[in-house]
């Protein structure tokens, strides 16, 4: 049989020069391969699915006469390569299998053989196991071959993806919107600049033809050519038109990137200034959008919105949705390009761009241009104005060691320039960054560790161990505050490191358990700098843990850390919590694996949150000081990490949540279930006290875009239901 493989708009294929290239990216959180085959086929099928650069966590959907459904579906656990069988039968009606490959963006090899049988399908399996390794090996067995219920068939066009779903919705609400009175906006208003080099015609008349579609009086489109040498470039500046709002500047000698923009920027007119590339187009109706935006917001300083991922033939493949703005996600990823404005008299001031910063340029620009500046006047617009074509043309995708090594010298310099000493490493994806805070080993401050026990030797015994014999910190104290324990094992060992560590005291008092009364008790008789809130049921398993914590705290204004938290099975339990996930609060991207990026490979470097889990929670002693103590009466067990975190968010304080402080959270162990009785009860008051006190239902989180649910952990993309423009 021939075989037929399709991929979703989540799927991207690598080409390698020379080879038949079985190499794919997933570009989102739901990538997919339909395989289909004939009515009469080869009736083995052979699935060689592989991670190129980490773990990846495939999953099956099989047919059993009823479609492609979840409950039929086959999840297998995280691995870095597989292969797969499938009797999909001599004959049938069903005439496809579905394999997502990963659950999140990643790079991975694929392919698909269909054997008539099972001695030629061995064989093959042979020859990948001596050309690539071992394999995990996994038989979904025999398939389905008719179905049970004749589906419903789709006629006419395939419906729509996510990404274009949104995207067209957004359009439509920004086609209905009605312009505010000009006033900061009059006159010439908005410069473009584009740095052109070599540029196909088609790029160009795309760009071109989508700034003048915009149909916003007051704008510029200013192509600053770098040396061009291309004919048919050339020749296209040679067939336009004069007009007054589209010039050309024609730089004689090739300078880069970097003195081409500033060429354009010397001609440019505008209040606001915005930068794209020659192969990029502008949205419908952005322009609209963005000067209504101003409007609203005379005061701003910046702005920078979402992005439509687009292929070359500018067909929409997925989508670039944004938190709002974040300083500590910014020394980790430059997410924010692109189609970033800047107020021109600013750029002025800071010397436009600076060459010497290759494929990384823009980084260095935002980095600079940023500093100093209010968080509340820089914008982020939650609106897709800016389709990004991506076809690995880039000078940052052809030569990403520079652009890496360029980045983390504009971030050197920032921290610099407010006297901080830093050296910058890779994070968990290594092109992107992690910002080390250089300081001498005996100015680390001294930690009060906070731990509210009961009895639960299994679990006390071995985090005492791990703190004293595998955490790489010296000026830290331990506080076990024990609401009673009975266990004559459990007394032992508090007397136990008495004796041996005179850093370690248990304060035991027989009461019902209120997690933050305890907490309470040990802030009253901490003696540290800073306090580290620690549950009874984490095990540590990095030495470097409470170091990379307490590093944070170099972030100004920081005023609470958390840190990365994984079920023992390695899947995410805690990487930051939304607010307003469920009307309440909830940790986003629970039982994804530990390698997991999320959007933007947010996940893999260090991001600001309105609010970590105090399973491990460092509280600094100026934001102690100011919040006071946690809330025993209204969240006695349950959500009084996040009442504790929005009064400091509310208090201007900032909250980081760090994936390089990676634990193991064996969580509620020793407490037991809210599900029945009593604590049912109790869990209710609380969930209703935290909508009452903090109207988590319709809070905003500006850790998460709009555009997503809230309603799962995993969060979705919505169809645009609104325009949420930004207010300072």
């Amino acid at each position: 049989m021939t075989l037929k493989i399709l991929p979703n708009d989540d799927l991207e294929q690598e080409i390698s020069p020379n080879t038949n290239s079985n190499l794919w990216k997933s570009l989102g959180d739901d990538p997919a391969f339909e395989i289909r085959f004939a009515p009469v086929r080869k009736k083995l099928v052979v699935i060689h699915i592989a991670g190129t650069d980490e773990a990846i966590d495939p999953k099956f959907y099989v047919n059993r006469g009823r479609g492609f459904r979840e409950k039929d579906a086959v999840a297998l656990p995280a691995g870095r390569r597989f292969i797969v069988t499938a009797d999909v039968g001599a004959v049938g009606t069903i005439c496809s299998l579905r394999a997502d490959p990963a659950s999140f963006p990643t790079t991975f090899s694929f392919d698909v053989a269909a054997f008539s049988s099972a001695k030629s399908a061995e064989k093959h399996i042979s020859a990948l196991l001596s050309a690539h390794g071992q394999a995990e090996r996994i038989d979904l067995g025999k398939l389905a071959q008719y179905w049970t219920k004749i589906p419903k068939l789709p006629f006419g066009k395939r419906s729509p993806g996510t990404a274009i779903q949104y995207a067209e919705a957004s359009y439509r609400l920004a086609s209905d919107l009605i312009a505010l009175p000009v006033s900061s906006t009059q006159g010439l208003w908005l410069s473009v600049v584009v740095p052109v080099y070599n540029a196909p015609s088609r790029y160009l008349d795309d760009l071109v033809r989508s700034f003048e579609a915009q149909n916003e009086e007051g704008t510029e489109l200013i192509l600053s050519d770098d040396g061009s040498t291309s004919p048919e470039t050339r020749r296209w500046y040679e067939t336009q038109r004069s007009k007054d709002n589209v010039r050309f500047v024609l730089n004689e000698k090739n300078g880069g990137i970097a003195a081409a923009t500033n060429a354009g920027l010397l001609h440019a007119r505008g209040l606001w200034v915005a930068f794209l590339d020659h192969d990029d187009v502008i949205a419908p109706h952005a322009f609209k959008v963005v000067r209504h935006t101003f409007e609203q917001n005379p005061n701003a300083n910046f702005l920078y919105t979402d992005e439509l991922v687009v292929d070359d033939t500018l067909k929409p493949t997925g989508l670039m949705l944004k938190p709002a703005y974040d300083t500590v996600l910014l020394t980790g990823v430059n997410y924010i390009n692109h189609f970033s404005i800047y107020r021109r008299s600013r750029l002025q001031e800071i010397g436009h761009l600076r060459t010497g910063f290759d494929g990384s340029q823009d980084y260095d620009l935002l980095l600079r241009y940023l500093e100093g500046l209010p968080d509340n006047t820089i914008l982020h617009l939650p609106y897709p104005a800016y389709w990004w074509r991506r076809n690995g043309r880039t000078y940052s995708r052809k030569f990403m060691d520079a652009a890496t090594t360029n980045a983390r010298k504009a971030l050197v310099e920032r921290f610099e320039r407010q006297q901080q000493s830093i050296r910058v490493e890779g994070a968990l994806t290594n092109t992107l960054h992690r910002v080390v805070f250089e300081r001498p080993e005996n100015s680390w401050p001294k930690i009060s560790i906070i731990i509210p026990s009961k009895d639960s030797l299994d679990l006390i015994s071995r985090v005492l161990k791990d703190i004293f014999e595998r955490t790489d910190y010296a000026n830290f104290e331990v506080l076990v505050i024990d609401n009673g324990s009975s266990d004559k094992t459990v007394l032992d060992l508090y007397e136990h490191y008495r004796k041996k560590h005179p850093q370690f005291s248990a304060s035991i008092t027989p009461e019902p358990f209120n997690f933050s009364r305890s907490i309470n008790r040990g802030l009253r008789a901490a003696k540290g700098e800073h306090y580290l809130i620690l549950n009874n049921d984490v095990e540590i398993v990095d030495p470097g843990w409470l170091k990379e914590m307490v590093a944070c705290l170099a972030y100004e204004g920081t005023g609470i850390v958390g840190a990365k938290l994984l079920y023992p099975n390695d899947k995410i339990q805690h990487a930051g919590v939304i607010v307003g996930f469920g009307g309440l609060a909830g940790h986003w991207y629970m039982n994804k694996p530990k390698e997991f990026g999320g959007p933007m490979n947010r996940l893999h470097v260090r991001n600001s949150m309105t609010c970590v889990t105090g399973a491990v929670m460092l509280i600094s002693g100026d934001c102690a000081e100011a919040i006071g103590t946690f809330d025993e009466e209204n969240f006695a067990v349950a959500y009084n990490d996040v009442d504790y975190c929005l009064r400091a968010h509310k208090a201007g304080f900032r909250i980081i949540w760090t994936p390089f402080a990676c634990l193991y959270h064996h969580e509620s162990v020793s407490r037991g279930s809210d599900k029945s009785g009593e604590r049912k009860k109790r869990f209710e008051r609380e969930k209703d006290n935290l909508r009452r006190l903090h109207g988590t239902q319709t809070f905003a989180d500006r850790a998460i875009n709009p555009a997503y649910s809230r309603d799962k952990s995993d969060p979705k993309i919505l169809p645009g239901t609104k325009l949420h423009i930004p207010s300072m």
